[in-house]
């Protein structure tokens, strides 16, 4: 039987073009050189067989990205595993291993019998059993990881792109369980090991929570319900007034209000867990110039923006001018519709890895939790606008799109304020954190959905107009 090592040398041009294709493989914008094997641990079997693998990606630059792959090997493929196929070996199938079940379950056995295998170290959190029969199925969804369902019991998410030190995404919710958090997902199990000297979390088993809803859907559907009363008060006779987001039966205001008290509920167990103090010298100084430098770059690519560089500029820098207490501490890096879930007790804040393409030494620095709320406020604004792009009565429905998202972010802050001081009253610096936010987006879109680019030039315009 070939040894893993021996496999994965022979395959890495096929990897190679399956990489290119996975929603998580980060460099889709360079061509790829060489896949180079890092390592190969055979976990399970010889038919079915489940190695890991960890390959470095050339694209070209002095640093090479490594990914976590998961491989299976069979002597037949089943038909529900083809779309799975990585490569032939011998008269061997290879595929993607996280597509079956079979394999799968091994990851939940070594987890749950707290084994080690060449460096791999699999565990449970401490005090939990887990329930090995459970039948997984991998989520389609996610861009920047894999996660796979066990039944309805628990969810394994797999980091795709690796980086050297503790993963933070686990990392809190270890620290937020330890407090008594009633707002994550509780940490069940995890994977990790040492690579190339390096402490690497491979992956993270949280309870799965099923029936819950996902803040984005649900606050686009509020939307939805918005124009679709718009649209059947358009069709009746005469002159009609357009419906306030408070008179329509999907309001998301309540929901808006809960969820800012959740995520105010978690930075102040984040900050019992792990700390919070005042910014040191020099960190709005700091803050600034990183802002700046973000404009700097996105100014390059998208002409659009350009008009908008002198307001901008002056927001920025008149967060060097901030007076009074500016706490930092350990925050979610990446807040968002997308990143919450409305269970049945609750909002649940989920991925706290921070933003995918930031360095981990700056994700896991302490910052404002102002970066949070001016994510949620941002995001309030996308899902108000993005339905209302290309109608006719595109005006109309802007101005309908502008009181959803300001109804929405109000309900937001003051259910934040329940909990914690309100990002209100530090306005100059949750501006600055929402232009920052948008200017990422602009880069964003103009490069992925340039459809969309107006949405964040329009906040760029709203947010550096004086309000009279």
């Amino acid at each position: 039987m070939i040894s893993a090592a021996d496999l994965l040398a022979e395959i890495t041009d096929s990897l190679a073009a399956m990489l290119v294709e996975q929603r998580w493989f980060a460099g889709k914008d360079r061509p790829v050189s060489a896949v180079i094997p890092v390592r190969a641990t055979d976990l399970a079997g010889a038919d079915p067989r489940l190695i890991h693998a960890v390959v470095e990606v050339d694209q070209g630059e002095p640093h090479r990205d490594r990914y976590q792959v998961l491989l299976g090997m069979r002597d037949e493929l089943p038909e529900s595993l083809g779309h799975a196929w990585v490569a032939a070996c011998g008269d061997q199938a290879v595929y993607q291993a996280e597509h079956d079940p079979e394999l799968t379950a091994v990851l939940l056995e070594l987890m749950d019998r707290g084994s080690e295998v060449e460096g791999l170290r699999f565990a449970a959190e401490p005090g939990v059993a887990l329930d090995t029969t459970q039948r997984s199925r991998p989520v389609g969804a996610e861009q920047s990881n894999t996660s796979v369902v066990y039944g309805q019991a628990y969810i394994l998410k797999l980091f795709r792109k690796l980086a050297a030190g503790p993963n933070p995404d686990l990392e809190l919710h270890r620290a937020l369980a330890a407090v008594g958090c009633t707002h994550i997902a509780a940490p069940l199990g995890s994977i990790e090991g040492e690579l190339q000297d390096s402490r690497v979390t491979y992956g993270m088993l949280t309870e799965y929570l099923r029936a819950s809803a996902d803040g984005w859907a649900m606050a686009t559907a509020s939307v939805r319900d918005l124009l679709a009363e718009s649209l059947l008060n358009g069709n009746a006779p005469g002159p009609v007034e357009q419906p306030h987001p408070a008179d329509v039966g999907g309001d998301f205001a309540a929901e808006a209000h809960r969820l800012g008290h959740a995520v105010a509920a978690v930075h102040t167990d984040l900050a019992t867990a792990l700390g919070s103090y005042g910014a040191p010298a020099g960190y709005l100084d700091a803050v600034a110039e990183g802002m700046h430098r973000r404009l700097d770059d996105v100014l390059a690519q998208v002409p659009e923006l350009a008009p908008h560089e002198d307001a901008l500029r002056a927001a920025f820098n008149e967060v060097r001018t901030v007076q009074g207490a500016v706490s930092v501490q350990r925050v979610h890096g990446d807040l968002h519709l997308g990143q919450v879930l409305r269970s049945v007790s609750g909002w649940v804040l989920i991925d706290f890895e921070g933003e995918p393409m930031v360095p981990l030494a700056a994700r896991v620095a302490p910052a404002s939790p102002l970066r949070d709320v001016a994510g949620m406020l941002r995001s309030f604004d996308y899902a108000a606008n993005h339905l209302p792009l290309g109608e006719a009565d595109s005006e109309q429905r802007a101005e309908m799109a502008l009181a959803w998202a300001t109804r929405n972010q109000d309900a937001f802050c003051d259910g934040y304020a329940r909990a914690a001081p309100d990002p209100r009253k530090q306005l100059v610096l949750l501006r600055a954190f929402e232009l920052d936010k948008a200017l990422y987006e602009v880069g964003y879109e103009y490069h992925n959905r340039p459809l969309w680019l107006p949405i964040p030039l329009a906040a760029i315009a709203r947010l550096t107009t004086p309000q009279s």
